[in-house]
């Protein structure tokens, strides 16, 4: 694992986004909507998943923080192995690990003790024993290099305080020729710094988000090529939903 030192600024906002998502788990619901800094409800969270929720995931849907749905781009396949940054309360994971069916394996990575508790309950809800929970950070990820087809995340990585090392260690555990396929909030190149600033967002998803030109280039300085960042909704006026997708080189 390839560790990273976060700044007392970025220990700060971690506990900051580690408080409000265990009182999101607490309170066995997505926190998006008012007051949370995610302008409309209806861009993020469980209303995005209306196609997946007949499959018997209610639960952990529910509890959905994200602000897309990565599984609906990752072209899984059975018998592949997946990683899911940030798991929250399961819901990609569980989606994820019925779709690459009892040969393949799923990892969800949360550092939230409520949070992981909530998805290993709808994970054995649901029956699933091709899931496993860890605890950990997304910028230190506790797994071995080349490890993983398939890296997805929903509307996470913005959050941290270390965008850069997060892809670095996706691009990391990833397999040559691996899949990185994730839903994040893109900022706007005009987004003002009073925006970016405000804490309260930044726990909401939108301040601490990369332009699609930074998003891009620090993919490329991570080893990731096959670059495609494509806008599916806007989020706040000064950010939108995309999703994005690259592959590490084949060897």
């Amino acid at each position: 694992m390839a560790g990273t030192r976060l700044t007392e600024d970025g220990e700060a906002l971690r506990e900051r986004v580690r408080e409000r998502y265990a009182e999101a788990a607490s309170a066995g619901k997505g926190c998006c909507g008012d007051g949370c800094g995610c302008g409309d409800g209806r861009a993020f969270g469980a209303s995005l998943y209306a196609d997946e929720r007949a499959q018997g995931l209610e639960a952990a849907l529910d509890a959905s923080l994200g602000c897309g749905v990565p599984t609906a781009v990752a072209d899984l396949v059975e018998g592949e192995v997946v990683l899911d940054l940030g798991s929250g309360a399961g819901g990609d994971a569980l989606i994820s690990a019925r779709r690459v069916g009892p040969s393949g394996r799923v990892y969800g990575l949360d550092m939230t003790d409520e949070m992981l508790e909530l998805a290993r309950g709808n994970a054995a809800e649901a029956g699933l024993d091709n899931v496993e929970f860890l605890k950990g950070v997304i910028e230190d990820v506790p797994l071995p290099d080349a490890s993983v087809d398939v890296v997805i995340s929903n509307c996470v990585i913005n959050l941290s305080a270390d965008k850069r090392q997060v892809l670095r260690e996706a691009a990391r555990v990833l397999r040559p020729g691996g899949r990185f396929a994730v839903s994040d909030v893109i900022a706007d190149p005009g987004m003002d710094e009073r925006t970016r600033s405000d804490m309260a967002a930044f726990t909401g998803c939108v301040a601490g988000a990369l332009t699609g030109a930074e998003f891009r280039a620090a993919l490329r300085q991570a080893g990731l090529e096959e670059i495609e960042i494509r806008e599916t909704h806007r989020v706040h006026e000064q950010a939108g939903s995309a999703i994005v997708r690259a592959r590490k080189p084949r060897e």
